[in-house]
């Protein structure tokens, strides 16, 4: 009948790390609220509230069922699980836990068009997103019968061979970079942008956010081993905490390098950066491979912002330099240094042949959520349209779109 059973230890997991997850959310809302002008701050932080509300209410109704429902071909799940009848409550908690991925995942792709975006068309967008790009990509790679969970089989090479991905480099992080920069494209860049100079209006906020982030993550993570009293879960700890360390110290070196100004905004995109890319390997490598990650997640983001900032792409706060960047990053990693210090790769799976599944899970990932995003982008684009006007964009989104805030 498709049902999922869990242990008691395993519902516990799923129901504390729900809520750490969860507060990753008002996190980001911080840490995005601080890098924007401050006549945008509602606005922007109304984006993860919203994505909170959307995302809940979808993902209970069909998302969740799309992406762990009985699979279809390996490619979607089917409706058996719609509405959560007939599923079990000790499933339902792993309902919610996978739930809190979809709402991050929604809330961060709304850095790449902050500060110039209509209310009502990220409530559409919303809805479309998680319903055709994610839950399907969700189900991909996490649902036992995903064709990226059995790519071995699928190819023709090992039974065990697998795109691996922990705790969602590619479904969360790739996947959420990948439309934030189909947006940058396609909504266009901001009034001004390139001969004005974008501060953030309140670091101490971009500081507390993620503060917020590092602090969910660790149930991110460590909860993504389903039981917390155990090994897996006290590896993913650890890396995940030494990664986000090494990636925001790495980040300071070279923006201090390049800029003589290590700022403070750029040690939390840094940290963030650890954060994406330890994801996917947190189950698989130990200390040292996570800090090369992290280091390299350091140094590989920050290169990747500058050069988006270089080519003149909006992407207003850096979700693909971050996320996108270090979620590839991250999942290769996952590929080279599996079973270093941690894990292990299954005995009939070589070292080149999973760096292979990690590649094509990259790809698949990146070009899904690009092209599927692009297409539901353009479409709101030419019916309702994408943009706040120019003059509505002067005056501010927290005043033209909420009715709130003070113009200064």
């Amino acid at each position: 009948d498709g049902a999922m059973e869990f242990s008691e230890l395993e519902v516990f997991t799923f129901l504390i790390s729900s809520a750490l997850v969860f507060i990753m959310v008002p996190g980001l809302a911080l840490f995005y609220g601080g890098l924007v002008r401050h006549k945008n701050i509602i606005g922007t932080m109304m984006h993860s509230v919203t994505a909170i509300g959307v995302v809940s209410v979808i993902w209970v109704l069909w998302g969740y069922t799309l992406a762990f429902g009985d699979s279809v071909g390996g490619f979607i799940g089917d409706f058996s699980k719609v509405a959560m009848v007939g599923v079990a409550p000790e499933e339902q908690a792993f309902m919610v836990f996978q739930g809190m991925f979809a709402i991050i995942t929604v809330a961060l792709i709304a850095g790449g068009f902050a500060e110039r975006f209509k209310f009502s068309s990220y409530i559409i967008f919303a809805a479309l997103w998680v319903t055709i790009v994610y839950a399907p990509l969700c189900h991909w790679v996490w649902n036992s019968d995903g064709w990226l969970a059995n790519l071995g089989v699928r190819l023709g090479m090992s039974e065990a061979g697998k795109a691996l991905d922990f705790a969602g480099g590619t479904v969360v992080h790739i996947a959420s970079g990948a439309a934030a920069l189909a947006a940058a494209f396609i909504v266009g860049r901001r009034v001004g942008f390139g001969s004005a100079t974008v501060m953030p209006h309140n670091v101490p906020l971009v500081l507390l956010g993620a503060g917020l982030l590092w602090f969910g993550w660790f149930g991110f993570n460590a909860g993504s081993s389903f039981n917390l009293s155990t090994a897996d879960a006290a590896n993913a700890f650890v890396v995940t905490n030494v990664a986000a360390a090494t990636a925001m110290s790495a980040w300071s070196v070279v923006s201090w390098f390049f800029t003589k100004r290590p700022s403070a905004s750029g040690a939390a995109a840094g940290a963030v950066a650890g954060l994406v890319a330890i994801t996917p390997a947190a189950g698989f490598v130990g200390v040292m491979p996570a800090i090369i990650i992290g280091a390299g997640a350091g140094a590989v983001c920050f290169i990747a912002v500058e050069l988006v900032h270089k080519l003149r792409v909006d992407d207003s706060l850096d979700v693909f330099g971050i996320h996108g960047v270090g979620g590839m990053w991250g999942a290769l990693a996952t590929g080279l240094f599996v079973g270093i210090g941690f894990g292990a790769l299954d005995a009939d799976v070589s070292q080149v042949e999973q760096v292979l599944y990690q590649v094509i899970g990259i790809a698949a990932a990146f070009v899904w959520s690009f092209v599927v995003s692009s297409v539901i982008l353009l479409a709101l684009k030419y019916t309702i349209g994408l943009r706040i006007s120019a003059t509505e964009e002067e005056i501010g989104i927290d005043l033209t779109q909420h009715g709130e805030g003070m113009n200064q």
